[in-house]
């Protein structure tokens, strides 16, 4: 199988899990039901803590103070978990949250991981436990965690099982625009005690995007497609309603599925649309620029067609303003 094959199987796979994961509902068990003071970080994510907390909505940056325990999570799906004390041994079957623990200065919290957690290097000496979505629940026992954090793939067998076991399981799933990847990280760094740095971290986010952002209104859009796969596997891109088009929309493209929900698109519409940039992962770059029809299009024939890191863009996280940097940087070079 030649490697074109290959990533286009692997990333058509992976559109496929996103689509059709069934989000965990249940409740953990042992949740708080009295004596706690709610408090809503997003539109999705509770804290709730003891009511001698401070909670995140009345602080700034400037103010933030140390995490109380017991906290009662409840996560993007609804779950409940209780984190009774500050969380020691941490498995991440979330790569962006895996990225985020080390972002945080928790990297040494970090005893389990899954295959697809790749950043940074010190991750691949720590263990895995499998898949994202599917874990060995074996493996996540034998590391003896305090805590389990996982991504909106996360099935719910694999989320019953753990907390059947009693381990508390924080399912993330913000990956809606920028304010939501905050958010998360709001709220992790909360459960980690962690509340400065992650206000920190939301500072430089916040200071990259704006100066990569600064000069580009009023300039002439480009249109841009955003190549998840291609040929004999299927055309898919990031369609109205995904993270990725939010990114291309804030660093100042015009996303030419930008109609269309989901993931698959057609062959034909590319062709007609014959956008001016195309983004593609970057190993997929001399496969999709040497494939007819694509290469016939527009961009391909201009030398617009640009191979990218992918997990800046479809990976929600702080690492997301690097992203954008890029397409930004992409979509209106420098003369």
């Amino acid at each position: 199988m030649n490697r074109k094959r290959i990533f286009s199987l692997a990333c058509a796979a992976c559109v496929a899990l996103c689509l059709c994961a069934c989000a965990p509902k249940t409740d953990a068990t042992g949740s708080v039901t009295s004596g706690t003071t709610a408090k809503t970080i997003g539109e999705s994510t509770r804290i709730e803590t003891t009511p001698e907390a401070t909670t995140t909505a009345e602080t700034t940056p400037a103010e933030t103070t140390g995490t109380v325990y017991p906290l009662k999570v409840t996560d993007s799906y609804g779950n409940t978990a209780v984190i009774e004390s500050e969380p020691m041994r941490i498995v991440s079957c979330a790569p962006n949250v895996t990225e985020l623990l080390f972002e945080l200065g928790a990297g040494e919290k970090v005893v389990g991981r899954t295959d697809y957690c790749n950043y940074p290097d010190e991750v691949f000496s720590i263990d895995s436990v499998g898949s994202i979505d599917i874990p060995s629940i074996e493996s996540i026992i034998a590391l003896e965690p305090d805590l389990v954090i996982a991504s909106s793939i996360f099935t719910e067998s694999s989320y019953d099982a753990l907390v059947g076991l009693g381990l508390p399981v924080v399912v993330w799933h913000e990956e809606y625009d920028i304010d939501g990847v905050q958010n998360m990280i709001r709220a992790v760094g909360e459960i980690l005690d962690r509340n400065a740095e992650a206000e920190v971290l939301i500072e430089k986010m916040d200071k990259r995007i704006e100066k990569a952002v600064e000069n580009i209104e009023g300039q002439e859009r480009p249109s841009v497609y955003y190549a998840v796969s291609f040929g004999e596997y299927g055309d898919y891109t990031a369609g109205g309603d995904t993270f990725v088009h939010r990114l291309i929309e804030t660093a100042g493209g015009d996303n030419i599925a930008a109609d269309i929900s989901g993931w698959s698109f057609s062959l034909e519409k590319l062709i007609e649309a014959d956008p001016d940039i195309i983004l593609v992962n970057q190993y997929m770059l001399e496969d999709f620029i040497a494939t007819e029809p694509y290469s016939g299009l527009s961009a391909v024939q201009n030398g617009r067609v640009f191979g990218v890191d992918s997990d800046l863009l479809e990976r929600q996280g702080y690492r997301n303003a690097e992203g954008i940097a890029l397409l930004v940087s992409l979509f209106y070079p420098q003369e």
